[in-house]
Protein backbone atom coordinates (compact mmCIF):
# COMPACT_ATOMS: atom_id res chain seq x y z
CA UNK A 1 0.00 0.00 0.00
CA UNK A 2 1.26 3.30 -0.79
CA UNK A 3 1.55 4.98 2.23
CA UNK A 4 2.11 8.43 0.69
CA UNK A 5 -0.63 8.35 -1.80
CA UNK A 6 -2.92 7.16 1.39
CA UNK A 7 -1.78 10.31 3.31
CA UNK A 8 -2.43 13.00 0.18
CA UNK A 9 -6.13 11.64 -0.39
CA UNK A 10 -6.82 11.58 3.62
CA UNK A 11 -5.73 15.33 3.81
CA UNK A 12 -7.67 15.76 0.68
CA UNK A 13 -10.84 14.09 1.44
CA UNK A 14 -10.89 15.55 5.12
CA UNK A 15 -10.37 19.16 3.68
CA UNK A 16 -13.49 18.21 1.41
CA UNK A 17 -15.74 16.99 4.23
CA UNK A 18 -14.64 20.65 6.34
CA UNK A 19 -12.95 18.31 9.03
CA UNK A 20 -11.28 19.79 11.10
CA UNK A 21 -8.01 18.02 11.42
CA UNK A 22 -7.24 14.25 10.52
CA UNK A 23 -4.74 11.62 12.05
CA UNK A 24 -2.02 9.25 9.76
CA UNK A 25 0.96 7.11 10.93
CA UNK A 26 3.78 8.82 11.81
CA UNK A 27 6.87 8.23 9.17
CA UNK A 28 9.63 10.93 8.77
CA UNK A 29 8.53 11.27 5.00
CA UNK A 30 5.35 12.14 5.55
CA UNK A 31 6.26 14.56 8.53
CA UNK A 32 8.50 15.95 5.97
CA UNK A 33 5.81 16.02 3.71
CA UNK A 34 3.54 17.80 6.14
CA UNK A 35 6.07 20.81 7.09
CA UNK A 36 6.29 21.71 3.32
CA UNK A 37 2.26 21.58 3.00
CA UNK A 38 2.08 23.83 6.14
CA UNK A 39 4.94 26.02 4.78
CA UNK A 40 2.48 26.69 1.71
CA UNK A 41 -0.53 26.95 3.11
CA UNK A 42 -2.51 23.77 2.05
CA UNK A 43 -2.49 22.39 6.33
CA UNK A 44 -2.64 24.78 9.09
CA UNK A 45 -0.62 23.13 11.89
CA UNK A 46 1.19 19.42 11.76
CA UNK A 47 2.34 18.26 15.51
CA UNK A 48 3.71 14.50 16.31
CA UNK A 49 1.82 12.95 18.62
CA UNK A 50 1.49 9.29 20.38
CA UNK A 51 -1.57 6.95 20.76
CA UNK A 52 -2.14 4.44 22.15
CA UNK A 53 1.80 3.61 22.25
CA UNK A 54 2.25 4.62 18.28
CA UNK A 55 3.55 7.98 16.94
CA UNK A 56 1.09 9.66 14.78
CA UNK A 57 0.80 12.55 12.73
CA UNK A 58 -2.01 15.12 13.58
CA UNK A 59 -3.09 17.51 10.75
CA UNK A 60 -4.77 20.30 11.15
CA UNK A 61 -6.41 21.38 7.89
CA UNK A 62 -6.26 24.97 6.97
CA UNK A 63 -9.45 26.66 4.90
CA UNK A 64 -9.81 30.12 2.87
CA UNK A 65 -11.28 33.33 4.21
CA UNK A 66 -15.06 31.93 3.02
CA UNK A 67 -14.82 28.36 4.30
CA UNK A 68 -13.57 27.13 0.85
CA UNK A 69 -11.47 24.29 1.08
CA UNK A 70 -7.77 24.88 0.19
CA UNK A 71 -7.06 21.31 -0.99
CA UNK A 72 -9.40 20.18 -4.03
CA UNK A 73 -7.33 17.67 -5.62
CA UNK A 74 -4.14 16.06 -5.13
CA UNK A 75 -2.48 13.85 -8.18
CA UNK A 76 -0.40 10.97 -7.05
CA UNK A 77 2.73 10.72 -9.84
CA UNK A 78 5.62 8.64 -8.59
CA UNK A 79 4.13 5.18 -7.45
CA UNK A 80 6.49 2.40 -6.06
CA UNK A 81 6.10 0.70 -9.57
CA UNK A 82 6.99 3.51 -11.67
CA UNK A 83 9.38 5.90 -10.49
CA UNK A 84 9.00 8.90 -12.00
CA UNK A 85 12.41 11.46 -11.94
CA UNK A 86 12.61 15.26 -13.48
CA UNK A 87 15.42 17.45 -14.01
CA UNK A 88 15.39 21.01 -12.65
CA UNK A 89 14.50 22.61 -16.61
CA UNK A 90 11.61 19.74 -16.45
CA UNK A 91 9.66 21.18 -13.46
CA UNK A 92 6.64 23.11 -14.96
CA UNK A 93 3.80 25.27 -12.59
CA UNK A 94 0.37 23.10 -11.83
CA UNK A 95 -2.49 24.46 -12.65
CA UNK A 96 -1.34 27.68 -13.97
CA UNK A 97 0.42 28.59 -10.46
CA UNK A 98 -2.69 27.37 -8.44
CA UNK A 99 -1.16 24.31 -7.14
CA UNK A 100 1.94 23.21 -7.01
CA UNK A 101 4.56 19.96 -7.05
CA UNK A 102 6.09 18.43 -4.42
CA UNK A 103 9.32 16.38 -5.14
CA UNK A 104 12.29 14.63 -2.94
CA UNK A 105 15.37 16.16 -3.81
CA UNK A 106 19.32 15.29 -2.52
CA UNK A 107 18.14 18.48 -0.60
CA UNK A 108 15.33 17.07 0.85
CA UNK A 109 11.85 17.23 0.71
CA UNK A 110 10.41 20.62 -1.66
CA UNK A 111 8.23 22.46 -3.96
CA UNK A 112 8.93 22.85 -7.26
CA UNK A 113 9.71 26.24 -7.12
CA UNK A 114 11.97 25.66 -4.31
CA UNK A 115 13.43 22.67 -6.47
CA UNK A 116 14.02 25.16 -10.03
CA UNK A 117 15.48 27.89 -6.96
CA UNK A 118 17.71 25.60 -5.64
CA UNK A 119 18.99 23.88 -9.24
CA UNK A 120 18.16 20.51 -8.28
CA UNK A 121 15.58 17.93 -10.09
CA UNK A 122 14.36 14.66 -7.92
CA UNK A 123 11.34 12.49 -7.98
CA UNK A 124 8.11 13.80 -8.14
CA UNK A 125 6.02 12.24 -5.65
CA UNK A 126 2.61 14.24 -6.03
CA UNK A 127 0.63 17.64 -7.59
CA UNK A 128 -1.70 19.40 -5.31
CA UNK A 129 -4.15 22.15 -5.70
Amino acid sequence: MDQIANMINMIKNANLREHESVVVPYSNIKFSIAKVLEKNGYVKDVSKKMRKGFPVLAIDLAYGANGEARVSGVERISKSSCRIYIGTKEIRSVKNGHGMVVLTTPKGILTGREARKELVGGEVLFKIW
